[in-house]
């Protein structure tokens, strides 16, 4: 196929070539810079070069190579770029690459390599960007990167990295983006890292780092986005994050921290901080930290009337009329027989004997029965009766004593909503020390969790994902077209997806949902999580359906690809970015989807991108989503 020495550059992108690399590839001898990624090549990548002694660059990403890295790659004297990410290669990364001195960008991600990190990386002084992500390297992180002084970008994360963060990659000043999450590292945060002043993108989390959150941080002046979250953190959130203006994601969550939580933009919502017991503030989901001993009295008022105030409204709305309209003539008998059997009637049900039997199930809420986190509370699981098994939302104390009406929300349109992809209310209560929610038990749990688990993804075939994908978009049609008023759900995201045994979705957490007043401007709080939230809703604070039409783009790549898009929803929308491809798209834990299942994919794909559109009208209805 390639005969004769004076080829120079290959390039085969995202074709769909099949088999190994010819031997050929051998003769040509003044070979330069080699496409051959995002195509569908097999063979063992120390067979696939001979010994090119030009060759500046290759980029073999993107298909299914498999063997080991060897020592020749350490002969190319001249190779600048080395991408060989999303493969099945095996083995450990050669000490021989750092030979390879003209190296200024290497992307190993996403195979399966074993072992350390090789110091002589540290040899590489030309580096400029290093992805070593999603492999099973294991021992520390090699405190020779110091010496990579030009490094811009190092993504280490998804590993079996242990022991510290060396010090040394402060010496790495241009740093812009550092990523060591997931993985096994320890001790504190080096002072030294927080001097990275052009840093804008750091994640530690999903690690076992300890310490406190030093007031250093606030040297960080770049930083944008900064993830701790997931460790053994420990102290109170330091206040110089408030005067951090360009930070505008920090997730503190799941530490141990404690004390006053700063008046800080970067906290968009109480998940970024959740699973710290210690932390107080004037966020919803957290405890007040002035309630002294004397206002127990009046808070204990505020409560009884916050809760009579629900009631009252509760009364009055058309989906409670309508029920109890409905109900009323059945007598308190049969109230228990109704369709598909639900333990609770929304209007008529025995409070106390609800309220008492779910203590006992949950013996009081304690954390064994605890299965997850929601908007305002915490889910527990109860075994009410012999059998029947249900979810319980708790709402949280400082929730309970606010005049926050997301109770109402949730239960209100809970009420009104009757959809197979939407979680079932069975019933709620009322009370002055506990307030809850009961609501059908999904068995798999969150999407998110399901694809954030190694095993659980891998079962989550094609058939399964655009299933869920369908689900939600059925969902959301019916609260945008066929609900009066229309409902927004305005916090739509992977963890708000609950799947149940047979992998169907259901909508849930309703806690910031709208209904929309079609003759107003539905000005708003801001609500929703950070990565899913419409970029017009953070400046404008409108709400509109189109809030989720874009909250649902992101999540339908989230589904095929496996992970949150993140900076990948900016490649698609631009005009100047080279064309993605729909392999690049999907997730590789899943066996490769058939010809006609890809086609399938590729058209979501496609509805997913026009629902991201940053100005809302370009975007779809959910309607028109669904007929695409």
């Amino acid at each position: 196929m390639f005969e004769g020495g004076k080829i120079q550059n290959i390039s085969l992108s995202n074709n769909a070539f099949i088999g190994p690399i010819p031997k050929s590839i051998g003769n040509c001898s003044d070979l330069i810079r080699v496409w051959f990624d995002g195509n569908l090549l097999i063979g063992d990548i120390s067979e696939s070069f001979g010994l090119h002694p030009k060759l500046n660059f290759v980029n073999l990403s993107m298909n299914s190579f498999q063997g080991e890295l060897t020592d020749k790659w350490g002969k190319f004297k001249e190779l600048e770029t080395l991408i060989v990410s999303q493969n099945k290669i095996t083995g450990i990364i050669p000490r021989e690459l750092g030979d390879s001195v003209m190296l200024h960008h290497i992307d190993l991600s996403s195979n399966m390599l074993v072992g350390n990190i090789p110091k002589e990386l540290g040899n590489l002084k030309a580096m400029l960007k290093l992805y070593l992500n999603n492999n099973k390297l294991s021992g520390p992180i090699p405190k020779e990167l110091g010496s990579l002084t030009q490094l811009l970008d190092l993504d280490l994360s998804n590993n079996k990295l242990n022991g510290s963060i060396p010090a040394t990659l402060a010496y790495c000043r241009p740093l812009v983006s550092l990523v060591l999450s997931h993985n096994d590292l320890d001790h504190e945060v080096p002072p030294e890292i927080l001097k990275l002043t052009q840093l804008t993108k750091l994640d530690l989390s999903h690690n076992s780092l300890v310490g406190g959150i030093s007031s250093e941080f606030q040297n960080l002046q770049s930083i944008e986005f900064l993830n701790l979250s997931h460790n053994h953190l420990s102290g109170t959130i330091p206040s110089v994050f408030v005067g951090m203006r360009s930070l505008t994601f920090a997730d503190v969550s799941y530490n141990y921290l404690e004390g006053r939580i700063p008046k800080c933009n970067a906290f968009p919502n109480a998940s970024m901080l959740e699973g710290n017991k210690g932390l107080c503030g004037d966020i919803v989901g957290f405890k007040s930290c002035t309630i002294s001993i004397k206002h127990k009295h009046v808070r204990s008022l505020v409560i009884v009337l916050t809760i009579l105030g629900a009631l009252v409204f509760l009364s009055t709305d058309i989906g409670l009329v309508i029920c109890y309209e409905k109900r009323k003539k059945i007598p308190k008998t049969e109230v228990f027989r109704e369709e598909q059997q639900s333990l609770f009637c929304i209007t008529n049900f025995d409070g106390k004997a609800l309220y008492d039997e779910i203590m006992i199930a949950t013996n009081n809420f304690d954390v064994e029965f605890c299965i997850g986190e929601g908007t305002h509370g915490t889910v527990f699981k109860a075994i009410l009766g012999s059998d029947k098994i249900v979810a319980v939302k708790k709402l949280d104390s400082q929730f309970q004593k606010s005049n926050d009406r997301s109770f109402v929300n949730e239960v209100t349109t809970l009420i009104s909503i009757k959809h197979r992809n939407v979680v079932k209310l069975y019933g709620f209560c009322s009370h002055a020390r506990h307030s809850f929610l009961i609501y059908a038990y999904l068995e798999r749990g969150s999407l998110k969790a399901v694809l954030d688990e190694e095993n659980e993804a891998m079962r989550l075939d094609w058939s399964k994902r655009l299933n869920i994908i369908k689900g939600v978009a059925d969902a959301l049609s019916y609260m945008h077209h066929d609900c009066s008023p229309p409902i927004v759900h305005r916090d739509l995201s992977s963890k708000n997806i609950l799947l149940d045994a047979d992998y169907e979705a259901h909508v849930s957490d309703f806690g910031s949902a709208k209904f929309l007043k079609l003759d107003s401007s539905n000005w708003s709080e801001l609500a929703g999580t950070y990565g899913y939230i419409a970029p017009e809703f953070a400046y404008t604070m409108r709400v509109t359906e189109k809030c989720d039409v874009y909250s649902f783009g992101v999540l339908t790549l989230e589904v095929i690809k496996g992970q949150h898009p993140h900076d990948l929803i900016a490649v698609l929308l631009s005009p100047f970015s080279e064309k993605v491809d729909s392999k690049d798209l999907m997730d590789h834990r899943t066996a490769p989807p058939s010809l006609q299942t890809k086609k399938i994919l590729e058209s979501v794909i496609m509805v997913a991108i026009e629902c991201l559109q940053t100005i809302p009208e370009r975007r779809p209805t959910m309607e028109h989503s669904l007929t695409s």
